[in-house]
């Protein structure tokens, strides 16, 4: 199949197929008489596979360790669960960071007035003000 079959059944785009080919992650597609790339079964089983680990948010080369192991019959599971592990553990740190913004973003709204005056503790925080020092300014001024 060409690329644009193998990007239908693989749910890939085209350019992300030749991304994978010019990084390494995937070999390069054999080509036929025209030039154009041709895709099997196989390939398009492993883009399927890389998809699906870029979809629960693997790094390029978690995906790309992870489609070595797959692809070994030799490994051990150990070592997929490992690569999984990691993940869960930075997915957990990347929630509590966003966690942590919502939390602060929430505050900062809270306490913007959201009137017509021009003083804002969001924007105020977002150039390096304090807003202690804003909430103070802003209830002098009321």
């Amino acid at each position: 199949m060409n690329i644009g079959e193998a990007s239908q059944a693989s749910g890939v785009s085209a350019k992300m197929i030749r991304y994978y080919e010019q990084i390494g992650l995937i070999s390069p597609a054999t080509r036929g008489d025209n030039n154009y790339r041709l895709y099997g079964e196989q390939e398009v089983h492993n883009l399927r596979f890389i998809k699906r680990a870029r979809t629960l948010g693997f790094s390029l080369e978690e995906t790309q360790a992870l489609l070595k192991l797959w692809q070994d019959k030799e490994r051990e599971s150990s070592a997929v669960k490992d690569i999984a592990l990691a993940h869960i553990s930075d997915l957990e740190r990347k929630i509590d960071e966003m966690k942590s913004m919502v939390k602060t973003l929430s505050h900062l709204a809270h306490c913007c007035g959201g009137d017509h005056r021009p003083d804002c503790p969001i924007l105020d925080d977002l150039a390096g003000a304090s807003l202690s020092v804003q909430t103070t300014e802003r209830t002098n001024h009321d």
